[in-house]
């Protein structure tokens, strides 16, 4: 069973992560402060980012911007990409 702790991001006590996301320091801080309910909720919001804009996982710039957003989303930092659903249809490749 899952740890309960405060979210940093809905501030309510919640089932945390079994494990952290990813290694390094990020992952860690995630695991300490981020609940489960959050963490879904980004990685469907990551889902979007990664089909509106045809970003690739392996691209290290790709990778760049999913974190800046994921920091973003989770703890308030910086600015978060809005998806413009207005230009659906309209982005070349």
């Amino acid at each position: 069973m899952a740890e309960v702790i405060k979210c940093t991001r809905c501030e309510k006590k919640l089932p945390a992560l079994e494990k952290a996301p990813f290694g390094g320091a990020l992952g860690k801080k995630i695991h300490e402060q981020i609940c489960q309910v959050c963490w879904k909720q980004w990685v469907a919001s990551q889902n979007q980012l990664i089909n509106h804009y045809g970003l690739s996982t392996i691209n290290p710039e790709h990778q760049q911007f999913l974190i800046q957003n994921m920091e973003s989303f989770l703890f308030g930092k910086g600015l978060q990409n809005q998806i413009d659903a207005s230009l659906e249809g309209t982005i070349q490749h």
